[in-house]
């Protein structure tokens, strides 16, 4: 579907929806599985969200590929066949384009779209959708499906426009790629893209620096060719496989730890964690005992194993010292890497500490710290996102009486379960703040959130009501609930963490996301819709002109 090209034509349509990758794309099977009318607007030439952007060398998920992927259909699980245990980039990309494609959901996405603002008209009860084309899509209700990883943090060092070598950002990365070749590379931070893209720059450049601020736990993906035999084992067993995961906490079918870090002997818990370690992945260490969350002295434990393993990488002692992290291990996101430490023991790649000595700003010829300048071909910025919040806050968003929803989150992000936010009706979010989204397998959370909206509209249809809302106080008591959960734990005291938009300058702290784990979010939100949608209020656009024209109470 291309743009109408009628700037300031009104096109009317039941849902709109705002992104076309995992979320898009299944919500927008699933309206059309209701009977509604849907439009969704994506930036891109293309299906794929975070998967068609992220395209820099070494880019793969850091959920195993059997997980990361849709269950709603067998015959989807049937055909599609993984190659490898943790998928790259361009095979994750291509699982959503043949998604698109077997389901012929492309005839319904608007590409190369942005949609630039979003306003409740309170008389029609009806979003307007406002694109950068000047075209307006009137819609009964909208669904945010933007990404919690999608909005890029900025370089923000002086002098960058000076610069005269290659400059290019890890989340929009060049469609022809960077050729690395004989030339002198600047990787600015050590973050889970930093950490992916490494060891794949190192293979051709002729020197890189490696300018870190915050060194980052990473494990092992263990990663390894994905055997035929095993695929068709496990899919036939899925249904299982996804509601154990489904139950978890984190996404993923592991069985929960039983015991606590504090009452096994070192050696026992040594061989717990070198297990973990074998196995690899995000989890490695965290699924090994009950306490690793929540007392700092089990927490201790875990740094500890995984610190040593940096030192026993890497070959200078001065260099694995400084790639090793302090804070509690789980409380930043934990990276998952293939042969990151070890590339620090080529000849031609350095660290540079850029925490003793900060970066002063990007020189015609390279970059400058306060003890000296790096001269430089190419310039990478691996600095991450404005998570959870930017792309949502990226459009002017506009609820009831003009209400901005940048206004109404100064403070920080509050919804009611992650998905609504009071004073703007009719208006979801797809794992949103307050729910598990970055802290779970990201497609079992999307799976359940748009597996609620698509109920609760059903709901709606059935009762001939056409409006919905979270009411204020539904909305501060989930508030509430998360922080609550949240501060009987130890991420919120990770000071740099994105979790709590620490990358962002001027971004509020607060802790973003629901630590209570998938099943618990699951069970709760879940009452609620069980509930009669429980903390939400509900009615027609008619009933509500009519108690207006009568001067009742709306």
């Amino acid at each position: 579907m291309t743009a109408t090209g009628r700037p300031g034509a009104v096109v009317d349509t039941d849902v709109a929806v705002v992104g076309a990758g995992f979320s898009g794309l299944y919500m927008l099977h699933r309206l059309r599985g209701l009977g509604l009318r849907a439009r969704v607007f994506e930036r891109g030439p293309d299906v794929g969200g975070t998967w068609f952007w992220n395209r820099y060398p070494g880019a793969r998920c850091d959920i195993e590929s059997l997980d990361y992927c849709f269950s709603f259909s067998s015959e989807l699980l049937a055909e599609w066949t993984w190659t490898e245990r943790y998928a790259t980039q361009p095979e994750i990309l291509r699982y959503l384009q043949h998604v698109a494609g077997r389901f012929g959901l492309r005839r319904d996405i608007q590409f190369s779209t942005r949609v630039t603002g979003l306003r409740y008209d309170e008389p029609g009860n009806r979003w307007l959708v406002s694109t950068g084309a000047g075209e307006v899509v009137s819609a009964r209700h909208c669904v945010l499906a933007v990404g919690n990883l999608s909005s890029v943090n900025r370089p923000g060092f002086p002098g960058l426009d000076s610069f005269r070598g290659e400059e290019c950002h890890t989340a929009q990365w060049p469609d022809d790629g960077v050729d690395f070749r004989g030339k002198r590379v600047g990787l600015v931070g050590t973050g889970s893209t930093a950490i992916q893209a490494l060891p794949q720059i190192a293979k051709q450049a002729e020197r890189v620096y490696v300018f870190q601020r915050t060194p980052n736990y990473s494990m092992p993906a263990q990663n390894r060719p994905m055997p035929p035999q095993e695929l068709r084992q496990v899919v036939r067993g899925y249904r299982e496989r996804r509601r154990a995961a489904e139950r978890s906490d984190a996404g993923i079918p592991m069985p929960p730890p039983q015991r606590s870090a504090l009452e096994v002997t070192p050696a026992e818990r040594h061989q717990m964690y070198e297990q973990g370690w074998q196995r690899g992945g995000i989890n490695a260490l965290s699924y090994a005992f009950t306490d690793f969350f929540t007392d700092e002295r089990a927490n201790l434990t875990a740094q500890e194993f995984a610190r040593e393993k940096i030192r026993g990488i890497v070959r200078d002692p001065a260099v694995a010292g400084l790639l090793c992290p302090t804070h509690h291990i789980g409380t930043k996101r934990t990276c998952v890497d293939i042969g990151y430490f070890e590339t620090y023991n080529l000849g031609h790649v350095e660290l540079v500490d850029v925490r003793s000595s900060p970066i002063t700003r990007v020189t015609p010829r390279g970059l400058a710290t306060a003890s000296g300048e790096y001269g430089l071909d190419v310039l990478v910025f691996a600095i991450g996102f404005d998570a959870m919040t930017g792309a949502l806050l990226d459009i002017d968003i506009r609820g009831r009486d003009g209400q901005s929803l940048a206004e109404r989150w100064a403070a920080g992000p509050r919804t009611y379960l992650g998905l609504c936010v009071a004073g703007f009706p009719n208006l979801f979010m797809i794992t949103g703040p307050g729910s598990p989204s970055v802290l779970s397998n990201m497609v079992v959370s999307i799976e359940q959130h748009v597996d609620w909206v698509s109920d609760c509209l059903a709901y709606l249809q059935a009762r001939g009501l056409d409006r919905i809302e979270a009411s204020a106080e539904a909305e501060e008591t989930w508030v509430r609930h998360v922080n609550d959960l949240a501060d009987a734990t130890l991420y919120p005291r990770a000071p740099t963490s994105w979790y709590v938009g620490a990358n962002i300058p001027g971004k509020p702290r607060v802790f973003m996301p629901y630590i209570g784990g998938c099943g618990r979010y699951r069970r709760e939100s879940g009452e609620v819709a069980e509930r009669g949608y429980e903390g939400f209020v509900l009615g027609t656009a008619r009933r509500r002109a009519a108690r207006a024209h009568s001067g009742s109470a709306g």
